[in-house]
């Protein structure tokens, strides 16, 4: 029997069988659906948080009061970070500004404070992260933009750089450059608007000293440091961290500040992003093999439904192979039709997901919703697999299709 006329046959299987195959076929699509539209999504969010990453800047690192939660745990360390049973509170202090900058590998650092503050634009009334900024260097450190007026300069006092979101839709009316903004009772000019969309407010770091009442000056949050090669980051942050320590008088064991650096938090980041995405793939599968159930199903059942009919093909000549092709062909079919309609729906799922998520959705969900990318190697796979498992939950019935005797299947009632 040629190829051609097997096809046929198949095709008028599924066609003939509609409700059957149909209830079949859902629940392919259901289940390509879900891991098109779960691998999209996570490719998606790893693609935004790899931008993200890299537009801080691979050159950046981060210094931070305080042990990493990695040195948190260990033999007779309490939960903290140092093995020390003194009370006195870790801090990041001018000590430190100077061991810094006797650090040859770094280029710049900007010493950084932050807090929430309440903020005041024609009586209406907001609470914005506060950060304190070094006026002199937080310009070559930060990756931002602007897409308004200018970044902080050396000479600034009572000036403020906004984030995207506070210029445009924080309050009822639209903010712009030169504008006057209150800031816990004190009265700032906006002389820039980051090309972005937070809500933070960049200052000088003595004018955010005298509006964050609990910083006391002298004491920073945060030390934002730039290297002056990027391909050798960790050799930076060796000799960064080996000064630190000895600036400190603290040990490895003892070590009471972390420094991170962003390629470190991409990788990291990656890979859980990874990690979540096998997991809900793995989980979106099981939908796969209810489908193939249900194919196995249907296949055993059109072998019954059928059994006359391969008796008459048989008695008129044609041979296994060709019943075997045929009922392949079919259960194939059954996989392809449902992994192309799958593969459809779950291109259209994960673009209406920020829709379906509304105001709901923020942070990583919002990330997610927003970030998906389905691309046609997903989509090909997807219908690879759905077809590979439809010959697959077929090949029983259609090899017992094959091997049923003429005569046999001519008596069956």
């Amino acid at each position: 029997m040629k190829f051609h006329k097997s096809f046929r046959h198949a095709l008028n299987m599924v066609l003939h069988a509609k409700i059957r195959s149909w209830l079949t076929i859902l629940g392919i699509v259901i289940g390509v659906a879900a891991v098109v539209a779960i691998v999209s999504l996570g490719e998606g969010l790893k693609q935004d948080m790899s931008s993200q990453l890299n537009m801080l800047g691979g050159d950046i690192l981060t210094l931070r009061a305080g042990a990493s939660r990695a040195m948190m745990f260990g033999p007779g360390r309490e939960f903290g970070g140092s093995t020390s049973a003194s009370t006195e509170e870790v801090v990041l202090d001018n000590k430190d500004v100077q061991a810094l900058k006797s650090v040859s590998d770094i280029k710049a650092f900007d010493t950084q404070i932050s807090g929430r503050a309440d903020i005041y634009y024609v009586a209406e009334k907001g609470s914005a992260t506060v950060t304190g900024v070094d006026p002199a260097t937080w310009a070559q450190i930060t990756t931002s933009e602007v897409a308004q007026g200018r970044m902080l300069g050396p000479a600034d006092s009572n000036v403020i750089v906004v984030g995207g979101r506070i210029a445009d839709g924080f309050f009822k009316t639209q903010l712009g450059v030169n504008q006057m903004l209150t800031i816990n009772e004190r009265v700032f000019r906006i002389v820039g608007i980051l090309d972005d969309s937070s809500s933070n407010v960049y200052m000088p770091i003595n004018m955010a000293y005298e509006v964050l009442d609990d910083k006391e000056k002298g004491v920073y949050d945060t030390i934002v440091i730039k290297v002056k090669n990027e391909d050798e980051v960790e050799l930076a942050m060796n000799n960064t961290e080996k000064r630190l320590m000895l600036s400190r008088h603290v040990t490895e064991k003892t070590k009471d500040f972390s420094l991170s650096s962003n390629q470190q938090s991409n990788e990291a980041r990656s890979e859980m992003m990874s990690s979540m995405t096998t997991f809900l793939t793995a989980i979106a599968a099981v939908a796969l093999l209810v489908g193939a159930v249900g194919i196995a199903n249907t296949m055993f059942t059109s072998v019954l439904e059928k059994t006359k009919e391969i008796g008459i093909m048989k008695a008129i000549g044609a041979r296994n192979s060709d019943i075997l092709l045929i009922f392949l062909m079919n259960a194939a079919l059954i996989g392809f039709i449902g992994g192309l309609l799958g593969a459809i729906f779950g291109t259209i799922l994960s673009g209406l997901l920020p829709s379906l998520m509304g105001s709901t959705a923020d942070g990583m969900l919002s990330r997610l919703a927003s970030g998906s990318a389905v691309s046609i190697q997903s989509i090909v796979v997807a219908l690879a697999v759905s077809v590979f498992i439809g010959m697959a939950a077929g090949a029983i019935p259609a090899y017992q299709a094959s091997k049923l005797k003429p005569v046999d299947a001519l008596r069956y009632e």
